[in-house]
C-alpha cells in the first residue's frame, strides 16, 4: 500500500506558492488544488454557482491530506490512543484465520474485482429512507430521473462530477432537484424527449406528467398534470412508435392514452390545462374490453409487469409473470398470446375477472366454509373442522403466492429489445431467453443461478442485473463478456445516460459504469484513483463498549448496571450488550420456538432488561437504541450516541439456535449487523454448550453459528400469513381435542424442530429466486466482528482448590495455560483468526449469588472449578498486527480496557466489559467523484482510447426527399463507409407539418417520443450496418384509416383521417457501439393527396437527382456490401 502513495520526500513537492483566502487568513494550498482556485476561470453564472461548493471541497481535500501527512510522519503505531488515555492491551491471536471462510473481505481504494464506478448516490442508511427510498430510474439525453416513494428527483448530467461541499447523507450526491413531497410511490417511468416531458406511474393508480426543463430555480417543482389511470397501481408504462402512451396494471388491465388527447393537454398553458385533463382521463382505450370478444381475455388476467415498445416493427409486448401478449402499435390489435415456453395460448371461453383486494380474497376463503356448512348439514363436526382448516390453509397459500412466496422460477422479471431487433427476457431462475420480434423463442442462456431483476441494452451490449447484486455483460449473440458485483443488494433498475450504465440498487444507491467496462479504461482509472487515495480518504475514530453477562434468570440492581456499563459509557460512541439466560424453563423455550416459526420474538423480561439498561445509558438524551434481538434466553441490543446516529444504520438482526436439534434457543447466538461510516460491523452474543468435557460441542456450536448466521428482516406478509395459519391451527387443535396448553407447547416444540430449517430454506429461496448456491458466511463479509457471551470454556487439568489458590494470588498467567478456549484457539479449532486481549481478571464463573469478593466462588456440593466462561473476542480488517488504517485495511481496532466487574453479585456469573478503540477509513464521495471526473477529462491515455472507441462511423443516405402517395413504398438506403466499424442507426420522426396551398410546410409539431404519424410505416426503424454494407429501410404510406374517439373506454365518434398533404422530418441517428453521441441525417417525407401537389412534385422528379433519390418498390434491389456499392453511391449527397 505504501508503495502506491507518495514518499515523505515527495510530499513537499505537492506544495507551491498558491494562496487562497480562508476565514480572512492567507493559507498556502497544495499544488493539487490549483485547478479549483484558478483565477482565470470563466466568470459565467454556472461557474459562480459552483465555486462555493468547489471551495469547500478544496478545503476538505486539504484537511484529508494534512491528516494523511500526520499519519505518515508520526510514529508508525497508531494503536496508542490520544494523550491522557491508556495504551492498547496486548492480545492473543487464534490460528487458522485468513483462509477459507475465515478469509478477510477484499477491500481497496478501488474494488479489485469490479470496474471503477462513479458513485452518483452513495448507499444511504436504510433508516433515513423510510417513506422516501428510490424505486426506479430513467434517463434522457441530459438528465437522470429517479422515482421515490413520495417524490421524484432529477440530476443533470452536466453536474455528474460536481461535489456538494458536504458529506452528510444525501448531500454527498451531485446537485439535484426534487419535486414536492406527498407524491404517491413511483413504480415506473418513461421519458418523452419529443415533448420534453417525463411520465411516471404511481402506486395510487395515477399517471403524472413532469416537465424536463426545470429552469434555474432551486425550489421544489410540481407536476404538469395528472389523472387517475387505474384502480390499482400503475405497474408499467411505455410510449409506442406512434406516440401513444400505454399503461399496465393489476389483473391484466392495459389502457392506451392516445397521442391526440395528450398533445391537446400539452399544448395548453398551465392555467388552462386543467380544462383538458378530464378529457385525457376519459380518452383511454381499454384493451381488455377490446379483446374479450376475440376470446383471449381468459389468458390476459395476470398483472402486467412490463410493457415494451418495439419501435423497429411498431409492436408492443405486454408481459405477465408466465405469459406474453404481442400487439400492433398502430391498429392496437392483439396479434399473439404465448407462454414463457413459446407455446401459443389457445382462445378460450371469455370471462370478466373481478379485481378483489387481498383482504377480500382471504375473507371469501374463510367465510365460504361456514356458509356451505349451513347448507349441507350432513357433514360431521370433524369434517366441518377439517374443511375450515383446509380453507384457511388455501387462503394462506393464496396470500403467500400473491406475495411471491410460492415461487415459479420460470417467472419473467424483465425484458429488453436490442439494436438488432431481438427481444431478451430474464427469469427468476437466472435464465436468459432470446426471442425474435414475432414472439418465437430462439435460444436460452444461463450464466447465474440468482434471479434476474432487470435488463438494459445499448449498442451491441446487454447488461443483466441480478438479485445478488451482480451485473453481467453479454454481446448480441449471448456470449458472456464479463461480470462483477455492482452492489451489496439487488440491482433493481439499469438505464443508459451520458456514456454510463447507471445501476439502482434496492438499498437506493446509484452507481455509473463506463460503457467500455470491462475494458482498457478500467486499469488506468484504478491506478489513477488509487494514487489519489489520500485526497478522498478520511480516518474516523470512535470507541465501542461491549459487555456480556449471564444473568441466570435474575434481575440486576441499578447500582450493578452503573458499575458494569454506566461508569464506562461516558466516552464511547456505541454500546453493545449481550445477555444470556434472561429467561429459561421448558414452557418458555417451547413458546419461544413456536414464536420464532412465525417471525415473532421477545418477552416481557427481555423488554425489562432493555428498559433498565436504556435508563442506565440515559437513553433518549445521550444514547438511542437502534436494534435488538432475542432468542429464548439470549438477548443482544445496541445503543448509539446521538451525535453519531447520522453515520450508523442499516441494522439487521439474526438468530441461530444451537439447542436440542439445532432448533431450541437455550443455546445458540443472536447477532446484530450495522453499518458504521459505511463499514460493516457485526456483534454476536453466544451461549455455547455447558460442562467441562463438552469442548468439541462448543467448537461445533461456534462453527454452526459462524456458518449459518444470516442477517435480515422478516417479511411482514410472510409473518402474517404464517401467523394466520398457525393461530388457526393452534386454536382448532385445542378446541377439537381439548388438549392442554402444555401439550400444545410441546407440539410447537416438535414443529419448531422441522420448521427452523424449512424457514431458512424458504428465506434462502426467496432471496435468490433460484437454486441455492454455497457462498461465504455473512460474518466473513464484515469489516469487524465482535463475538461475546458465555462461551462456557473451562479450565482443564486443575482442581478446584488449586484454581482457588492461583486466583487468590492473582497468578493468571499459569491459569491461562489451562484455559480450554486458549488451547483450542492455539490449535486453530475455534474462533479462527479472532483476537482477545490478554486476560488479567479473575475467572467469572461460578459464584454464589450476593456473595461479594473472591470468597463467593461456588462452595456447594459440586464445587465447580472457576473458569473464564464469559469472553469478548473480535477481528478487524488487519491481516497482520499494527497495520495502517487505509482503504485497503479500513477498520483497525485495539482494546483499551478488558475487565470483569467483580463487585456485581446479582448472578452466578460476573459481567465482563471491553472497550475498543476503532479507526475507520471512509471515502469522501464528493471529492472522489470530482477526482474521477478530472481523470476522465484530463488523462491523455483515456482520451486517446475513448476517441478510438467512440468514433462514429461515416455514413451516407440515398436521399433527403421522399414523396409518397397511393400507398407507395420507397426504399431508403443507409451506407456505412467505415472500413472496419459497425454503424448503429435509429430512425425517429422529429415532427409533422401541414402543407399549405403554396406548397410550404406550416404548423410543425413534434409527436410523443418522436413517434411516427399513423399514415407512415418505417421498417426497420433501427439496426446495425456492418462495415462497407448498406441497410435498406422501407418507407411506406399506409392507406388513410378511420379514427375513433374513445370516452371511458367506449368508442363514441369516428371520422376519416385528415387528407391534407402532410410532411414529416425523419432523423436518422447514427452512432458507434460505445457512445450515445450521434451523427444525424434528415430526410423529408411528404404525403401527397392533392392533384396540384402531385403535378409540382412530378415536375421536380424530372431531375435525375430526384429520380435517383425516390426509389419505389419496383426499383427495390439488394446491393452487395462491397466497396463497389460505396463507389456506386459516392455521388449521393448526405443532408
Amino acid at each position: 500500500m505504501d508503495s502506491e502513495l507518495p514518499h515523505n520526500d515527495d510530499l513537499s513537492a505537492l506544495f507551491n506558492s498558491s494562496v487562497y483566502s480562508h476565514d480572512h487568513v492567507s493559507v498556502r494550498s497544495p499544488r493539487v488544488f490549483d485547478r479549483y482556485f484558478d483565477s482565470s476561470s470563466s466568470s459565467s453564472g454556472d461557474d459562480d454557482e459552483s465555486r462555493p461548493s468547489d471551495s469547500v471541497l478544496a478545503n476538505k481535500r486539504l484537511d484529508n491530506m494534512i491528516q494523511f501527512l500526520d499519519r505518515k510522519l508520526s510514529t508508525p503505531s497508531h494503536n496508542n490512543e490520544d494523550s491522557g488515555q491508556r495504551f492498547a492491551l496486548p492480545e492473543f491471536v487464534a490460528k487458522g484465520g485468513g483462509t477459507g471462510i475465515f478469509s478477510l473481505p477484499p477491500r481497496a481504494a478501488v474494488h479489485p474485482h469490479r470496474p471503477p464506478s462513479l458513485e452518483l448516490r452513495q448507499h444511504p442508511l436504510r433508516e433515513t429512507q423510510v417513506g422516501c427510498s428510490l424505486r426506479t430510474i430513467v434517463a434522457s439525453s441530459t438528465q437522470l430521473w429517479a422515482g421515490a416513494e413520495n417524490r421524484v428527483r432529477v440530476w443533470e448530467f452536466r453536474d455528474l462530477y460536481r461535489g456538494s461541499g458536504t458529506d452528510e447523507g444525501e448531500e454527498s450526491t451531485p446537485p439535484f432537484r426534487e419535486s414536492v413531497t406527498g407524491v404517491a410511490a413511483s413504480i415506473c417511468m418513461v421519458t418523452d424527449e419529443g415533448s420534453s416531458v417525463v411520465w411516471t406511474g404511481h402506486r395510487d393508480g395515477r399517471i403524472k406528467c413532469w416537465k424536463m426543463n426545470l429552469g434555474t430555480s432551486s425550489e421544489r417543482f410540481g407536476e404538469l398534470f395528472s389523472w387517475p389511470a387505474h384502480r390499482g397501481p400503475v405497474l408499467s408504462i411505455v410510449i409506442t412508435a406512434y406516440g401513444d402512451l400505454w399503461s399496465g396494471s393489476e389483473g391484466g388491465f392495459i389502457k392506451i392514452w392516445p397521442w391526440e388527447a395528450i398533445e391537446k393537454a400539452l399544448s395548453f398553458t398551465q392555467e388552462k390545462r386543467h380544462m383538458v385533463v378530464l378529457s385525457v382521463e376519459r380518452s383511454y382505450i381499454d384493451l381488455r374490453s377490446q379483446v374479450t370478444l376475440n376470446g383471449f381475455s381468459n389468458v390476459l388476467t395476470s398483472d402486467v409487469k412490463c410493457l415494451l415498445s418495439d419501435n423497429s416493427r411498431a409492436k408492443v409486448w405486454s408481459v405477465c409473470s408466465l405469459s406474453f401478449a404481442l400487439w400492433d402499435a398502430r391498429t392496437r390489435e392483439l396479434l399473439k398470446v404465448f407462454n414463457v415456453d413459446g407455446q401459443i395460448e389457445n382462445r378460450g371461453d371469455s370471462f370478466t375477472a373481478t379485481d378483489f383486494s387481498l383482504e377480500d380474497e382471504v375473507k371469501m376463503k374463510i367465510l365460504a366454509g361456514p356458509k356451505k356448512d349451513r347448507m349441507q348439514t350432513s357433514f360431521g363436526f370433524f369434517q366441518r373442522s377439517r374443511n375450515a382448516i383446509m380453507g384457511a390453509a388455501d387462503a394462506v397459500r393464496r396470500v403467500a403466492a400473491k406475495g411471491g412466496f410460492v415461487d415459479d422460477n420460470r417467472r419473467t422479471e424483465d425484458l429488453v429489445i436490442t439494436i438488432d431487433g431481438m427481444i431478451w427476457t430474464g427469469c427468476s431462475s437466472g435464465l436468459l431467453v432470446q426471442w425474435d420480434g414475432n414472439g418465437n423463442r430462439l435460444q436460452d442462456f444461463q450464466y447465474h443461478s440468482f434471479a434476474v431483476q432487470c435488463l438494459c441494452a445499448f449498442g451491441t451490449r446487454i447488461w443483466v442485473g441480478y438479485v445478488s447484486g451482480t451485473v453481467q455483460l453479454l454481446d448480441l449473440d449471448g456470449n458472456l463478456l464479463g461480470g462483477w458485483v455492482a452492489h451489496s443488494s439487488p440491482v433493481i433498475k439499469m438505464v443508459i445516460g451520458a456514456d454510463y450504465i447507471f445501476t439502482l440498487a434496492n438499498h437506493g444507491g446509484i452507481r455509473g459504469w463506463n460503457f467500455t467496462s470491462p475494458g482498457p479504461l478500467d486499469s488506468i482509472l484504478r491506478s489513477e484513483l488509487t494514487s489519489k487515495e489520500f485526497l478522498y480518504t478520511r480516518i474516523e475514530n470512535l470507541k465501542i463498549l461491549a459487555g456480556t453477562w449471564n444473568v441466570a434468570q435474575g434481575r440486576a440492581s441499578p447500582d450493578s448496571l452503573i458499575s458494569w456499563l454506566g461508569s464506562a459509557a461516558s466516552e464511547v460512541g456505541i454500546v453493545v450488550v449481550g445477555l444470556q439466560e434472561v429467561e429459561m424453563g421448558a414452557g418458555f423455550l417451547a413458546m419461544s420456538a413456536a414464536k420464532e416459526t412465525v417471525g415473532l420474538e421477545g418477552s416481557s423480561v427481555g423488554q425489562w432488561w432493555l428498559d433498565i439498561i436504556g435508563k442506565t445509558l440515559d437513553e433518549g438524551s445521550t444514547f438511542d437504541r437502534i436494534g435488538s434481538r432475542q432468542l429464548a434466553g439470549l438477548l443482544i441490543a445496541l445503543w448509539v450516541r446521538n451525535n453519531l446516529k447520522s453515520h450508523v444504520g442499516d441494522v439487521d438482526a439474526a438468530a441461530v439456535p444451537c439447542g436440542f436439534g439445532r432448533a431450541i434457543g437455550n443455546k445458540g447466538a443472536v447477532g446484530l449487523r450495522v453499518r458504521v461510516y459505511d463499514r460493516i460491523m457485526c456483534f454476536v452474543n453466544c451461549h455455547f454448550a455447558a460442562h467441562l468435557e463438552a469442548v468439541n460441542r462448543r467448537n461445533a456450536d461456534f462453527d454452526h453459528v459462524y456458518r449459518n448466521m444470516a442477517f435480515g428482516r422478516s417479511s411482514n406478509l410472510f409473518s402474517a400469513a404464517a401467523g394466520i395459519m398457525s393461530c388457526l391451527f393452534f386454536v382448532l387443535l385445542a378446541f377439537l381435542f381439548n388438549v392442554s396448553l402444555l401439550a400444545c407447547l410441546w407440539f410447537w416444540l416438535a414443529v419448531a424442530l422441522g420448521s427452523s430449517s424449512a424457514v431458512q430454506m424458504l428465506r434462502g429461496t426467496n432471496a435468490i429466486g433460484a437454486q441455492a448456491t454455497e457462498a461465504m458466511p455473512e460474518l466473513s463479509e464484515a469489516d469487524m466482528v465482535v463475538l461475546l457471551g458465555d462461551f462456557n470454556y473451562r479450565l482443564d487439568g486443575i482442581s478446584y482448590d488449586e484454581a482457588r489458590d492461583f486466583v487468590s494470588q492473582r497468578c493468571f498467567d499459569w491459569l491461562r495455560e489451562k484455559d480450554q478456549l486458549r488451547v483450542e484457539m492455539e490449535a486453530g479449532n475455534v474462533f479462527q483468526g479472532m483476537r482477545e486481549a490478554v486476560i488479567k481478571f479473575p475467572p467469572t464463573y461460578k459464584f454464589e449469588k450476593h456473595q461479594p469478593g473472591l470468597a463467593g466462588y461456588d462452595s456447594g456440593e459440586k464445587k465447580r472449578i472457576p473458569a473464564w466462561c464469559d469472553r469478548i473476542l473480535y477481528r478487524d480488517s488487519q491481516s497482520a498486527l499494527a497495520s495502517d488504517c487505509s482503504l485497503e485495511c479500513p477498520v483497525v481496532s485495539s482494546v483499551s480496557q478488558y475487565e470483569a466487574c467483580m463487585d456485581v453479585t446479582d448472578s452466578d456469573h460476573k459481567p465482563v466489559r471491553c472497550i475498543f478503540s476503532v479507526y475507520i477509513a471512509r471515502v469522501d464521495e464528493s471529492i472522489r467523484r470530482q477526482e474521477f471526473g478530472e481523470i476522465m477529462k484530463t488523462n491523455e491515455e483515456i482520451k486517446s482510447i475513448l476517441e478510438k472507441l467512440c468514433k462514429i462511423p461515416e455514413t451516407i443516405v440515398s436521399t433527403n426527399n421522399i414523396l409518397l402517395h397511393n400507398q407507395d413504398t420507397s426504399i431508403l438506403r443507409i451506407t456505412n463507409k467505415s472500413g472496419k466499424d459497425n454503424a448503429l442507426f435509429e430512425i425517429i420522426c422529429e415532427g409533422q407539418s401541414t402543407i399549405k396551398e403554396d406548397g410550404q410546410a406550416s404548423d410543425h409539431s413534434p409527436r410523443g417520443s418522436f413517434g411516427f404519424p399513423r399514415w407512415l410505416e418505417v421498417t426497420p426503424a433501427a439496426g446495425i450496418i456492418k462495415a462497407d454494407h448498406i441497410a435498406e429501410v422501407s418507407v411506406h404510406l399506409e392507406d388513410y384509416n378511420t379514427l375513433e374517439e374513445f370516452v371511458d373506454g367506449v368508442p363514441q365518434n369516428s371520422w376519416c383521417e385528415d387528407t391534407r398533404d402532410k410532411e414529416v422530418i425523419l432523423a436518422i441517428r447514427v452512432h458507434g457501439s460505445f457512445t450515445i453521441e450521434t451523427r444525424n441525417h434528415r430526410v423529408r417525407v411528404r404525403r401527397c393527396f392533392s392533384v396540384r401537389t402531385r403535378k409540382v412534385d412530378s415536375a421536380l422528379n424530372e431531375s435525375g437527382q430526384n429520380q435517383a433519390n425516390v426509389l419505389h418498390r419496383s426499383d427495390y434491389q439488394r446491393l452487395s456490401g462491397s466497396y463497389d456499392v460505396v463507389d456506386h453511391l459516392r455521388n449521393l449527397h448526405s443532408p
